[in-house]
């Protein structure tokens, strides 16, 4: 079996895991209410997307229908 003949310092381990962090969510102003909201998603406030309302605003996003 193969063993490492030094420890990996903390730099090299760290550079290698460089690549692996969460990337940040991307998130885009609503046209219709100016709130922050998911692209290509329903605005959970006003309920419009793509300048079209498609569930009523005082309605829960998770029981509707997707369109």
């Amino acid at each position: 079996m193969a063993v490492p003949k030094r420890k990996t310092s903390p730099s090299r381990r760290g550079m290698r895991r460089s690549h692996q962090a969460l990337p940040r969510e991307a998130h885009a102003d609503c046209s219709n209410c100016g709130e922050l909201k998911r692209p290509h998603h329903v605005c959970p406030q006003c309920g419009h997307y793509d300048g079209r309302e498609v569930v009523t605003a005082g309605r829960a996003l998770k029981s509707s229908v997707r369109v």
